[in-house]
């Protein structure tokens, strides 16, 4: 999961923008960006995302639209 700040707001279709460059980028790179959340107010993304390691999905992100996760956390699925 990585989450971005924005300084202000975002707007949501300025991050479906930047999922579908991402969903264009990852193939090659062995990731699949799978869903986000948005907090338009406080400028908060969230990204679900399973790849080989941060590095791999923080690429994906550079090349896909230049903003990088502030941080990313690996998280298991539970029941």
């Amino acid at each position: 999961m990585d989450v971005h700040t924005i300084e202000g707001s975002v707007g949501m279709s300025d991050v479906e923008k930047a999922h579908a460059a991402d969903l264009q980028t990852q193939g090659p790179h062995d990731v699949s960006y799978l869903k986000y959340w948005v907090d338009e107010a406080q400028g908060k993304i969230f990204c679900l995302v399973d790849a080989p390691d941060a590095e791999s999905a923080a690429t994906v992100h550079r090349e896909a639209h230049g903003l990088v996760a502030d941080e990313i956390y690996q998280v298991s699925e539970g029941a």
